[in-house]
C-alpha cells in the first residue's frame, strides 16, 4: 500500500511503498502562496493515481494552512484548474 505524507520541512508531499520513496510533489513558498513546481512518480508506479494523490495531499495541507496554490508543473496545473474542489485554493 502506498503511503502519501506531507513533509513540511522539505516542502513536499512524498509517496512511499514501504521504505522506498516512489514519488514526490514539491512546492515553493512565497508571500502566502505555495507554487507546485514538480510532480513525479517512479516509472514502475505510474498509472496508479499516485501523482494525483500527491497533488491532493499538497492541496489538503494548503487548505489547512490557509494558503493559496498555483502550479508551474504542467500536471499539477491541469489537476488544480480542472477540479472544482480546488477553486477556493487557486491564487
Amino acid at each position: 500500500m502506498i503511503d502519501v505524507r506531507h513533509e513540511k520541512d522539505k516542502r513536499r508531499a512524498a509517496a512511499y511503498d514501504g521504505g522506498r520513496e516512489v514519488g514526490e510533489c514539491t512546492y515553493v513558498v512565497n508571500d502566502g502562496v505555495w507554487t507546485i513546481h514538480h510532480t513525479g512518480v517512479d516509472a514502475s508506479y505510474q498509472g496508479q493515481g499516485i501523482a494525483r494523490q500527491l497533488v491532493d495531499r499538497v492541496a489538503t495541507e494548503a487548505r489547512s494552512a490557509d494558503v493559496k496554490l498555483k502550479a508551474t508543473c504542467s500536471y499539477a496545473k491541469a489537476v488544480l484548474e480542472r477540479g472544482a474542489q480546488y477553486a477556493d485554493l487557486l491564487a
